[in-house]
């Protein structure tokens, strides 16, 4: 394959021309490069180099401005907005930055195509005074000041454009304006030079009036790369730029249109690949590279024209092993490095200025992978305590002090991350590059040069804020910087170094411009994406730009499909990948590009929808096998005492027993920021203890019932601070809850007292009774206990009663059981059942009580119910419910208990999951 600038470069050879003596002028910086290595190829003797510039290059070079950085032309257009505004009608820094981004882009459409400031400003203006929303004859204040603003657009763009001549500087189009009214003297002082322009499309009026004033005086040749199939189609999108320079530009009247090849119609293999999601697309890009590495090791004729930006680190991460060498031409957005979250946080919690920070904010930035290994301390981390004593003290909320007395190491790096920044600017940015060197002097040069990358970039970031500020004084609050951080991030990049002759190229679609691949791979050729289609982020109306001849999105569509079809033009190759998944705003429709490639006929396009490999994840359920280490610990777990609810736990499932009593690995305990049911329940539990617990061997009176109502607020709120901790239940969520925990005990002491106003008489036995019991089971070799708490046993009426408390909703239906054999297997049904019968059992077998007695559950979520007992239910052979528990249910719960025990030690038995319900 002979490449573009291959073809250029020994046309010029074959005219003898002497290469030395040219100015070549490219699209982009990037062709350069590639520029130099065919011309080293293709000329055998020494030689100086050319000069090798890119357009703007060239036109800076030829407007005599320095152009400078669009932060900095948006803090000067604000100074100017501020000189030529009246202080009524001024608008804060950060409410203007967002229409003053969009003016600036109208400005620099307006000179590029050297349209006359009075006549488009005067037309805009006069525009908006007849579409004026007012249905009154008398004009609002806001309808005044709206028509203010475009009769002022004008003033600010004569000032702005003023401010920045004196100073030698210039916006993109203000460097064009000037550049073609200084063109007859650059042609004057420069009548040897002879200029070569090639690879251009779509031109500016200010690039056009350039080139053709070059050709004119004989000083200029240029390079078309365009095809047949594009230029003679009237309405193919790929050469309409080119057809209007050939039948407009005064050159070729008397000159011939040379350089239109016929590329595009030799035979290529184009395939069409649907790929859900864009991970999807970067691991299949991957298997492609993989597959192509193999016919071609170093792939230097090949690229990846990636359609998004935000896709280049999962391609990068995709690259196989078998790819040696790689070039990054586009750059990384700021706003996608890891860094970049941790600043966006702290601007985020510190533009309020608040007193004190939410827990989850402290734990998100202590956290971060960026700060948290700067918390190390020997074989400590100070984050990591101070996250941990967070949830153990369940704080919600927690300001700077706070913060820095839970630490004993690191207080400095506290004060950077959560001293106030007091809504100022100067201190915001301070603190920031504080924490950027405190970050680097945490790295090594060898082991983290990537991070060290993102930190000096961010650095110049925030030293670039910092001096703008300096010399404008426009960054007044946190909240201000905060909109101009982003802005940054959006726009600024992390360059990559490499060596862009070797290996696979890795680019966006303008960095493919002038540029030949052999092998392509294209992404996200989507609707949207490529091309983009509609967008209007101007205060230019679509028929205003019409009729002043400025670029609408339908001609930013036309370039993109210029430069698809002319990637294609000369490839062999060409895989393009489309998001097949449907998105809210962009992915799912393939783009028109590849409609029309099949409409079009000339290629065979081979079409598939793919799916990247990847792992097969087993979704079976675990099954631990108990060797003599998980045995020995159940042997110890048995002499210290299986409670009823981790018995139910195994019942419920073997793998959570597993992890909870034999590993130790206890569920993460966050902070409860909304008082969690088991906190609802231990405070009800503990509250009616401090209530029943002196009444132990004594008969229940109203007079006592009475005096726990006026003691309920009380002793709720003192068990509430013993258990939420620093958890505040003063309001929101937190207060309703609270109030119903006093509702439930308030209802559960009235129903007791209905009870005994109803002549019944309770005796209370025992409250919160510690039990437990050895078992003697014959197929194992060690002891084995059972233990637990009772929450109440009485006597109603003489009857013995095991009573257990629920705070959430029980019915009778699930403390009643048909078979026993269900007991210890079906744990929705049988869990409550079971976890009443282990404690009547630890009892009986204690002699604490006399059978026959009642068992069964208080719900506080279900009182009207009063007492649910257990109850087994009627058989076909007993039609009767029996719901008192005699010697002989507790002689069948032993049995099963015990099967339970024994599948639990029997090391045949592996632990085994079960699928459980979500």
């Amino acid at each position: 394959m002979v490449s573009f600038i291959q073809s250029v470069l020994l046309d010029l050879q074959r005219k003898n021309e002497n290469v030395e003596d040219f100015v070549f002028i490219l699209p982009s910086k990037r062709a350069g490069v590639f520029l130099k290595h065919h011309l080293s190829q293709i000329i055998q003797q020494h030689v100086f180099a050319p000069k090798i510039l890119s357009i703007e290059e060239f036109v800076e070079e030829l407007s005599g401005l320095k152009n400078i950085p669009n932060t900095d032309l948006l803090f000067i257009l604000f100074d100017v907005y501020k000189k030529t505004t009246s202080e009524k009608d001024l608008e804060p820094f950060d409410s203007f930055s967002k229409w003053g981004q969009i003016l600036l882009q109208d400005f620099n459409e307006i000179d590029r195509y050297l349209i006359p400031q009075e006549k488009i400003f005067d037309y805009l203006s006069a525009i908006k005074e007849l579409d004026h929303w007012s249905v009154e004859k008398e004009q609002t204040d806001i309808v005044k000041r709206h028509l203010m603003f475009w009769k002022r657009l004008k003033d600010y763009y004569l000032a702005y454009t003023e401010t920045l001549l004196e100073n030698k500087q210039g916006y993109q189009g203000l460097i064009y304006r000037e550049a073609v009214d200084n063109l007859e003297i650059y042609i004057e002082n420069n009548s040897e030079v002879q200029h070569i322009f090639l690879g251009f499309n779509a031109l500016n009026e200010s690039e056009s009036q350039i080139i053709q004033g070059l050709l004119q005086s004989d000083l200029a040749n240029i390079y078309w790369d365009i095809d047949s199939t594009f230029i003679n189609d009237p309405i193919h999108d790929a050469g309409i730029f080119t057809r209007v320079h050939k039948a407009q530009w005064k050159y070729f009247k008397n000159h011939s249109f040379n350089w239109i090849t016929s590329h595009y119609k030799a035979q290529k293999n184009i395939e069409v690949i649907g790929v859900p999601k864009l991970v999807g697309q970067a691991k299949y890009i991957g298997q492609l590279l993989e597959h192509l590495s193999q016919t071609n090791e170093n792939l230097t004729k090949t690229a990846v024209i990636l359609g998004e930006e935000n896709l280049l680190v999962p391609v990068l991460n995709s690259i196989p092993e078998s790819v040696k060498a790689l070039n990054v031409t586009m750059g990384l957005p700021l706003k996608f490095t890891p860094i970049a979250s941790l600043f966006e946080k702290l601007f985020s919690i510190h533009k309020h200025n608040p007193k004190n920070f939410y827990y989850k904010d402290i734990v998100a930035i202590l956290s971060h992978p960026s700060i948290h290994g700067l918390f190390q301390h020997e074989n400590r981390n100070t984050a990591d305590e101070i996250i941990a004593h967070i949830q153990k003290n369940n704080i919600v909320y927690a300001d700077s002090e706070q913060l820095k007395k839970l630490a004993k190491f690191h207080v400095d790096l506290l004060g950077f991350l959560f001293n106030s920044w007091v809504d100022n600017a100067l201190i915001a940015l301070k603190n920031c590059s504080n924490l950027i060197y405190k970050m680097k002097a945490n790295y090594t040069e060898n082991s983290n040069k990537l991070e060290l990358e993102y930190l000096y970039r961010f650095n110049q970031l925030f030293n670039q804020l910092t001096e703008l500020n300096s010399t404008y004084k426009h960054l007044k609050t946190v909240a201000t910087l905060h909109t101009i951080f982003k802005e940054l991030l959006s726009s600024e990049t992390l360059d990559f170094k490499g060596e862009p002759l070797e290996g696979l190229q890795i680019m966006g679609m303008l960095e493919s411009r002038v540029l030949d691949f052999e092998t392509i791979i294209i992404s996200s050729v989507n609707e949207g994406i490529l091309p983009s289609g509609k967008t209007n982020n101007s205060f230019i109306p679509f028929d205003v730009k019409v009729e002043n001849n400025l670029p609408t999105y339908k001609e930013k569509d036309a370039v993109y499909t210029y430069h698809f079809y002319r990637l294609l033009q000369r490839a062999k190759n060409v895989y393009i990948l489309y998001n097949t998944e449907i998105d809210a705003l962009k992915g799912g429709e393939k783009s028109r590009f590849i409609t029309q490639l099949d409409i079009e006929g000339i290629h065979n396009i081979k079409h598939k929808i793919a799916s990247p490999s990847v792992p097969v994840v087993n979704n079976s359920l675990k099954q631990i096998a108990k060797n003599n280490a998980v045995i020995e610990k159940l042997k110890a777990l048995s002499a210290k005492g299986f409670s009823p609810s981790s018995l139910t736990n195994y019942i419920r499932n073997p793998i959570a027993f597993y992890y909870e009593k034999v590993l130790g690995i206890k569920e993460f305990e966050d902070v409860e920021e909304n008082i969690a049911a088991n906190t609802l329940g231990s405070v009800i539990h503990n509250t009616l203890e401090d209530f029943y617990k002196p009444l132990e061997g004594k008969f229940l009176t109203i007079e006592d019932l009475n005096s726990f109502k006026e003691k309920t607020k009380e002793t709720v709120t003192k068990h509430f601070k013993l258990i939420y901790n620093q958890g505040d239940f003063s309001k929101g969520k937190n207060l309703i809850i609270f109030e119903i925990a006093q509702r439930y005990i308030s209802n559960f002491i009235n129903l007791e007292i209905e009870i005994l106003k109803a002549g019944n008489q309770i005796k209370i036995l025992v409250i919160e009774a510690d039990e437990n019991v050895q078992i003697k089971i014959d197929e194992l070799n060690f002891p084995v206990k059972l233990t637990g708490k009772v929450d109440r046993i009485d006597e109603f009426n003489g009857i013995t009663r095991v009573i257990d408390y629920k705070s959430g909703k029980v019915e009778q239906n699930k403390v009643e059981i048909v078979d026993w054999e269900d007991l210890t297997t079906d744990y929705d049904k049988y869990s409550k059942s079971f976890q009443v019968l282990c404690y009547a059992y630890m009892m009986h077998q204690n002699n604490k009580i006399q059978l026959p007695i009642e068992g069964g559950i208080i719900s506080f979520k279900n009182l009207g119910e009063g007492f649910l007992k257990f109850g087994k239910k009627p058989t076909p052979f007993s039609r009767t419910k029996d719901q008192l528990i005699s010697q002989e249910t507790l002689q069948n719960f032993e049995t099963e208990l015990k099967n339970l025990i024994i599948e639990i030690c029997n090391p045949d038995v592996d632990f085994i999951e079960k699928e459980l319900d979500q």
